[in-house]
């Protein structure tokens, strides 16, 4: 059955055609008995006029407005010809619905004004010779009543359809916005770990060449001392080769870590493996943690330790051979402190806006947009008597 339900719905003038047959077969067979029962109308008129009503009914959903006018002219040449009406004339009752459904607010309007003149006109053309005036009048409003119904539920069926088309449209476009959303959420993430690749970049390539020149310094009058810096180089680059491959395979497929989350996502407490591995490479770190330790927001606690290793990086560039620092990571009711010191011979802090001496990375810029994703505040600059100081706070929860 529901493959019958569809043909039929996928070809609705067969349907309509089947009926027109119908109707015809009905009024040429109920007109052939009324003539020979009295006597009245040539069958060379009234079939024509059947024809062409039935024609109203097959073509009706094809062209309804040229329908409706050919069901007016044909309603006309009746009451000129004196063919008093017929069961096809059933058909100005459906045009009057389809038009009222399909159809042009002008041609609805037209098929209203028609279907409610109809049955009074057809009354005074052929009134019931047994019938007081009284009952004409009656019988006119009775049977107006369904061409006013066929209009009202044909226009009903056009504002449900204007309706639903409207969801439609309007769940299309959400769909469009969520997928558009979903774009610009993929951009932005891929911004971000273009971030994450710049400071594992900068920060194990810096190891990398202090420890390099170190070892060349160091070659031949203390082998060990150049072995061990040999050692911590390849460590590193295994370290930033491995981080390096999980980015760029992230950045090149697009896909989601299981969790949801792309890796990697360092917290606080690998600022002890960061400071460790500085320690290694030759710088001296001193580290203190202040206040009672406690779980944080994960966006709180990369930007915290890209802070820290942001800053070391640039300690390591511009500090000079001797330069040592200090970090401070404190923890508040209501955030997280971070102070991170150096005693260096420093670069102008212009070069540290830009990103460096180079003036080709993020530098502070990266700091304070990562601080500022977070709703923190960032303050840097020279230490008075020389290095650098990077101090900044950052909220449990992001400022509105």
């Amino acid at each position: 059955m529901q493959r019958l339900y569809d043909f039929l719905r996928r070809h609705p003038t067969l349907v309509d055609g089947f009926w027109a047959v119908f109707l015809f077969g009905i009024s040429v067979a109920s007109e052939t008995a009324r003539q020979e029962a009295v006597g009245t109308d040539s069958p060379a008129v009234i079939v024509p006029v059947v024809l062409l009503l039935c024609l109203v009914i097959a073509l009706r959903r094809r062209m309804p407005e040229k329908m409706l006018l050919l069901a007016i002219g044909l309603g006309v040449a009746q009451l000129a010809l004196n063919v008093v009406t017929t069961a096809a004339d059933f058909a100005l009752l459906v045009i009057v619905y389809t038009v009222a459904a399909t159809g042009a607010r002008w041609a609805s309007r037209l098929a209203l004004t028609v279907g409610l003149c109809a049955a009074p006109v057809a009354q005074l053309r052929w009134p019931q010779e047994d019938t007081s005036a009284l009952g004409n009048v009656a019988k006119a409003i009775i049977l107006t009543v369904p061409f006013a119904l066929a209009w009202v539920l044909g226009d009903s069926i056009r504002t449900r359809r204007a309706y639903f088309a409207q969801l439609e449209e309007r769940a299309a476009r959400l769909e469009r916005e969520r997928e558009a959303q979903a774009k610009v959420a993929v951009a932005a993430e891929r911004a971000r770990i273009a971030r994450e690749l710049h400071d594992v970049v900068a920060h194990n390539v810096s190891v990398m060449v202090v420890q390099a020149d170190g070892a060349a310094y160091v070659l031949d009058a203390a082998p060990d001392q150049a072995k061990k810096a040999l050692e911590t180089i390849s460590s590193t680059g295994r370290q930033a080769l491995a981080e390096m491959r999980r980015l760029l395979g992230v950045l090149r497929t697009g896909e989601h870590q299981e969790g949801g989350e792309y890796v990697p996502q360092p917290d606080v407490e690998q600022i002890d493996e960061l400071i460790e591995q500085c320690r290694t490479s030759g710088l001296p770190v001193d580290f203190k943690v202040e206040g009672t330790p406690r779980p944080l927001p994960s966006g709180v606690e990369l930007t915290a330790y890209r802070i820290v290793q942001e800053a070391l990086t640039n300690t390591r560039k511009h500090g000079g051979p001797n330069a040592g620092a200090s970090v401070r990571l404190v923890y508040f009711d209501d955030g997280l402190g971070l102070l991170v010191e150096d005693d260096g011979k420093g670069a102008p802090h212009e070069l540290y806006e830009e990103g460096g001496a180079d003036g080709r990375g993020h530098g502070l810029i990266g700091m304070r947009e990562r601080v500022g994703m977070v709703g923190g505040t960032l303050d840097a600059g020279p230490r008075p008597g020389g290095g650098f100081r990077i101090s900044a706070l950052l909220p449990l929860k992001p400022a509105h």
